[in-house]
Order: C-alpha cells, then structure tokens, then sequence
C-alpha cells in the first residue's frame, strides 16, 4: 500500500538519536533549547516552545493570550478538531468561519461579514485560529489587518506548513499572528514522532507558555513569591501540564531540519508532476496563490462528480483496492456529534460541506518514487472511468 503520507527516517537521524540514548539526559537536557533554537532562527521568530504535540501548543497558545470561560473562539470548520477542542479545554465558546473553495483555508470575505454581525450582537471572538490546510497559507496580511480592526488575537496553526511561505517569509515568523504552532507528528513534514512547537514574538507569551507546558513551575527567582530556600527551590505559580518534550525527540527534529527545504521542494516537484499528469481528468488539483509558496503537507483533490459516473466512496474504495492509501482531510469539524450537540448543523458552512463531499488526499511524500506515482495516477485514471 502506498500511503497518502510518510515519514523519512535516515542513518543521521538514527545517530542523533542514539548519541543521546547514551548521554547524560535522554528527557530534560540540552538538545530541547538547541532544538527551539533552531527553528526560531530558521522561521525568523524570537521564541520557540517545544511541546509534546501541537494540540499541546494550541492548548498553551490559547491558555497565554488569556482565553477563559464564556469567552468565544472562532476557526475554520475545515481542520483537525484540535484546532478547536484547544478553545473547548479553555471552557470558550467555539463557532466557526466558512473557508474558500480555492485555498481551503479561512475566507476573509466570510470572516469580515460574520464580525460585522458578532459585534452587534456583542459575541466577537477573543482568539481566532486559522489553519493553513494542507500547507497552502491563509491570506495573513488581509486576516491580521481585519482582526486588528476587532482588537482579536490570531493563532496560526501551521501544523502542516513548516517549510513553506508566504510573501516569500517563512510561515513562523508571527508577523501577522500572535502564535504560530508547528506539528512533528510523524507523516508532517519533519517529525519529533510526536511533538510540536509554539513561536511567537512575545516575551510576555513566551514565558506564559513555558509555564504552561511544565506544570506551572518555575525556578526563575524574578518570578516567584519569595526568595529561594536554596538551589533545589522551585515553585509552582499556574496551574500547568505536563506537556513537555524529550531530548531524544528535539535530537531527531534538529537532524530532520537541516533538510527541511529538500523536503518541501520535492513535494513540490511531485506536486507539478500531478498538476501536468492528472489536468485531463475531471477532478480539482490545487490552485496555489502568487503570495504563497505551500508546504504541501497534503495534496488534495477534489472530484467532478457532475462528470463521472462513481461516487466518491466508490472512488475511494477502488483506490484503495488498488493499494493507493488516499485518506481524507478533514471531516467538517461541525458535523462531527461533539460539536453537532451544540447546535450546529449540516448547511451552516456550505463550502467546507462541499469540500467534504468530494475531495481525496492521495499520496505525496519526499520518498515517493516515480514509479509509485506513476502507479497512482493510473489507479487515479482507472479509478474515474
């Protein structure tokens, strides 16, 4: 089965990894810092937050720009439920904004028009969280400049999109978005196993979520209540997590990354192999902005069902008979009976309903052959018929 997704372990990850197995530290040590550090100078961000997932760093995201009972967060419907349940473990209010048929991402038209309404009825969000799907970054520059005109505080969640940019600047940066969080999950497009990261600009958030991830403790004298007992003193200021990540899992992100840029790019020359190879067919590739230059984490097609005679399940079901591992990314997060129970129903957000009826992630990853990919477009082909 050729998978819609896969990571790319070398010798040199093997290495780091077990250099540390055999140091002093293999959960607490020096390759943590070492690790932030090198994401943030890559990214251009002044601070980076390593975390045990990127749920984790959507929940200390959410908990530093103070986020509490009642209040409302707004997202896409179209993302993985973390990027909503972080609002939910905060006790918020959880609606969502309809995305665009051509970025599957937040639609700012749609973003601006329900504001309008929010604020004459006095429930404007706190936090909106925007996720750049499929490694396609929003449209920052007009969502920062609308949220600003709202005083609402913005978190990218960039789970599938380290490695791409935007306005040629690295997704990280923050320069339109208080926190930007990164997932190492292991089909992204490099992995911790399981990890993820938080950047921001802030010193302010930066020290709230490094409380946050460790249990709310501190060994910070400027921080605490009174001074130090001794050298062994710490003391536990918030209420934390233990969210923490180890030294074995920032040793194999900090290898991966030396080769970030080599894994996008190749997912790009697979995806220009897919654009040219499958235009005949009745099916949607991905439109891609000037402004953006995607991570594709995911290359997701959308069928013309008006033009074939399967359905997509059958589609799907075929494809998979034929031992391509398509998948689909996301379920509507309304639709799913956590969120239904709240109110929400079918018809709410009908492009990201539509979406959902027919689209397909097939397979792209930097290992992915050509025969393999020649193989998927064929199955693709057969597939349609």
């Amino acid at each position: 089965m050729i998978p819609y997704g896969k990571q790319d372990i070398r010798q040199e990850d093997i290495d780091a990894v077990v250099e540390v197995l055999k140091s002093d530290f293999i959960t607490q040590g020096p390759q943590i810092p070492k690790f932030e550090k090198a994401i943030a100078e890559k990214v251009l961000a002044k601070h980076a937050i390593a975390v045990n997932s990127a749920t984790s760093a959507l929940h200390i995201a959410c908990l530093a720009l103070d986020l509490n009972q009642g209040d409302y967060l707004w997202t896409t419907p179209l993302t993985f439920v973390a990027s909503a349940n972080c609002g939910r473990y905060c006790g918020a209010i959880v609606d969502f904004v309809d995305i665009d048929p051509r970025t599957f991402n937040i639609c700012p038209s749609e973003l601006s028009k329900k504001l309008l309404k929010a604020k004459q009825n006095k429930c404007l969000p706190k936090i909106l969280i925007v996720t750049h799907l499929c490694g396609q970054p929003c449209n920052m520059e007009r969502i920062n400049s609308i949220a600003k005109e709202y005083s609402i505080r913005i978190i990218e969640d960039a789970s599938h999109a380290i490695g791409g940019r935007y306005k040629d600047d690295y997704i990280g940066n923050c320069k339109y978005s208080d926190i930007t969080v990164f997932s190492f999950h292991p089909v992204k497009i490099i992995t911790t196993a399981e990890g993820g990261i938080a950047m921001t600009n802030s010193d302010l958030l930066a020290s709230k979520m490094n409380l946050y991830r460790s249990h709310g403790i501190t060994r910070d004298p400027e921080l605490m209540s009174k001074d130090m007992d001794g050298p062994w003193y710490y003391q536990q200021i918030a209420l934390g997590f233990n969210y923490r990540i180890t030294d074995l899992q920032a040793a194999l992100s900090y290898s991966q990354l030396s080769r970030l840029d080599e894994y996008v790019e190749k997912r790009h020359l697979l995806a220009d192999r897919y654009d040219n190879l499958l235009k005949e067919l009745p099916i949607r590739t991905p439109w891609r902005h000037e402004d953006s230059y995607s991570a594709f984490h995911l290359y997701v097609i959308r069928i013309d069902l008006n033009n074939t005679i399967h359905s997509r399940k059958e589609i799907f079901e075929e494809l998979r008979g034929m031992d391509v591992g398509v998948d689909l990314h996301y379920i509507p997060v309304h639709l799913h009976p956590y969120y239904a129970e709240m109110g929400f129903q079918y018809g709410d957000f009908p492009e990201a309903e539509s979406y959902y009826s027919d689209a397909i992630s097939i397979p792209i990853y930097p290992t992915l052959t050509e025969e393999d990919q020649n193989h998927v477009i064929k199955s693709i082909k057969k597939a349609l018929i």
